[in-house]
Order: C-alpha cells, then structure tokens, then sequence
C-alpha cells in the first residue's frame, strides 16, 4: 500500500450451516470478486489513485489486515476487540439491508459509521412480494399440500381488488410490494415506526396500533428487520385475531412472528396459507416440522436477492458512498444503533 491510501479491507463470507450464506449458490452470488471491484476502480477513476484494497475469506490474515484498515465491506465479522484490532477503521459497510446478526452494537465506536445496502433490494422484493400475495389469494399453497396428497380439489378465487392487505413494514422492500399490489386495486394499510405516508397505502398506522386493524387483514405482509421494537410483535394473541382466511408472507424475520403458533393455526386451517422466506436457522433442520406443514410454501431466504448482480448493485451503492467518504460528506445509508437499522 502507498503511504496516504484509503485501505479497504473485503472480507466475504464462505457459506457454512447456521449462517448466511447458507449454500454455495448464495456464497458466489454475495461475494465480492476482485475483477468486479477492480471494475469498479476504472469505473471510478478519479479516485483510482487514491485507493488500496485486500480482498480475503472469513479470518484470513483478519487481524494483520485491519491493523491498518481505514473500511470495511463485509457481511459478517468478529465485532470482539474490533477497537484494538482496526484502530484506524472509519466505515464499515455491510453487503445486506438486514444488520442484526450484529447486534446488539455496543462493539461499535461512536466515531465508526455503519452503512448497510438497503434499497437494491426493492425491485426483486417487490415482484416477490406480489407474486406471494397473488398466490395467496389464488390458493396455491393450498393447491400445493393437495397435490402432495394427490387430491384433485375445485379451489374458486376472485381477482385481489378491494382484497384488505396489511403491510407491516413499509421500507424499500414492503413499499416496492405495496406499489404492485394497490394498482391492481387492493386496499393496503400501512403499518411502520412513524406513521408516516406510503404511496399506495389507503392509510398508515404506527406499529402501537397494529391491534386497530389485523382483524381486517385478508393477507399479513411482514417485511420489517429484527429490533427491540418489531420482535414479537406479531405474537399468540395477534395471530389469534387473524381470520381464519387470512393469508401471511413474511420476507423480514422469523423473530417478529410466533412461527411455532403459526405452525399449529395452519395444521387446524385457522390460517388460510402461509409463504415464510425468513428462519431464524438457516437451511432449517431436515427434522423441523415445518417441512410437512399444510397450506405452508417455504422459500430459502431469496425474496430480495437478484441472481448474478447482487454484489454489482451493492459496489454501486459502495461507490458512491465512497465518494462521499473521500470528500468527508455524510454517508447514504447510516445504520442508526439505537434503531438497528
């Protein structure tokens, strides 16, 4: 490294049991290769000179890397001593919207920034989230157990207008769905942290309020992160509200739903079908019950990721913040630790 070059420090991820990634299709599609970033400096190349880079894997020469390391884009990595370990570490950006397999944050100095890639997700997760609702309504998931039981069941349905969809985060990945859904004529409540307006919501509540309008919902949409204020937040007692013809699909997090009640309202038929994309164990034991539960569509956790240019959207977004860190302006996409998104 010249002496006076910005070093950035890419630290990608090999795929094991438990951790994303989960396979080794996920591995290749989130990893950064060193053609791709070399790309991006000749892309960028007014900066070119002034940057250095290692690319490694996991623990690779960690600790005599971020010795010196000014950034760091990564997914995953040990947040224990990080203060001592990279004393010169400024930024760390993180390659997924979702940053709670960091938490909690008190590893992370107030003078580091935590970027993450929110919102290259929005176009995929929006098609996703309409395509999962629009099978609900159809009954696929119902269609799908009777197939596996070789049953020829009539299952009628109506076209999704004037369908009552509530939508429980309202974020780059919900508001794309929301988008989709309500110009076919759905009417769509909106539920996040401020209340605030969402185009394509007839209203929008705050997440205290959930309770005014489950009873209503003809599909739940979950697609909110993990924090202190959306765990658990579709518990027992909300599930409970939901009608019997209720349709779910959750592409956030396992922690924000009691997936075992789920499970049981399913068996019973209390709940209409379910399309669950996110577990809190990843791939899920083959042993888990989930895998033989009725009117139930599992999807391997790729509602938001495009195939093949993942990482090129992420190292766009990078980029340009980068740009933004050379020139000491305020970053895109500052994850607030208090929040935790």
């Amino acid at each position: 490294m010249s002496k006076g070059k910005i070093k950035i420090h890419i630290r990608n991820n090999h795929w094991k049991k438990g951790s994303l990634p989960c396979d080794l299709e996920g591995e290749k599609n989130s990893s950064v290769p060193k053609e791709l970033f070399e790309n991006f400096l000749k892309k960028y190349s007014d900066i070119k000179d002034k940057i250095s880079f290692i690319i490694d894997w996991d623990d690779d020469n960690w600790k005599s890397s971020m010795k010196d390391a000014d950034i760091l884009l990564t997914w995953n990595f040990p947040t224990k001593n990080l203060s001592k370990i990279a004393p010169n570490l400024k930024w760390i950006h993180i390659v997924s919207a979702g940053v709670n397999h960091l938490y909690p944050f008190n590893w992370l100095k107030k003078d580091i920034i935590l970027t993450n890639s929110s919102g290259i997700h929005s176009k995929k997760a929006g098609e996703f989230g309409l395509m999962s609702v629009l099978m609900l309504q159809n009954h696929m998931t119902r269609i799908i157990t009777n197939q596996k039981k070789k049953e020829f069941v009539t299952l009628l349905s109506n076209p999704i207008d004037s369908k009552k969809v509530v939508v429980v985060g309202t974020g780059s990945l919900g508001g794309s769905m929301i988008k989709h859904i309500s110009s076919l004529g759905a009417k769509v409540i909106g539920v996040n942290r401020r209340g605030r307006a969402v185009e394509g919501c007839s209203k929008v509540i705050t997440f205290d309020r959930i309770d005014e309008v489950l009873a209503e919902a003809d599909f739940l949409y979950l697609a909110v992160p993990e924090t202190n204020e959306t765990k658990g937040l579709i518990n027992k007692k909300r599930l409970d509200v939901l009608k019997a013809t209720c349709g779910i699909v959750n592409i956030g997090r396992q922690s924000v739903m009691d997936y075992e009640h789920l499970r049981k309202k399913l068996k019973k038929n209390e709940i209409a079908g379910a399309i669950l994309d996110v577990f809190s164990e990843e791939p899920i034991n083959k042993n888990s019950k989930f895998w033989d539960t009725p009117n139930l569509v599992i999807t391997p956790h790729i509602s938001s990721d495009s195939k093949g240019n993942y990482i090129k959207m992420v190292l766009e977004k990078f980029f340009q913040n980068l740009i933004l860190f050379i020139d000491k302006k305020d970053l895109h996409n500052q994850v607030d630790p208090k929040l935790g998104y």
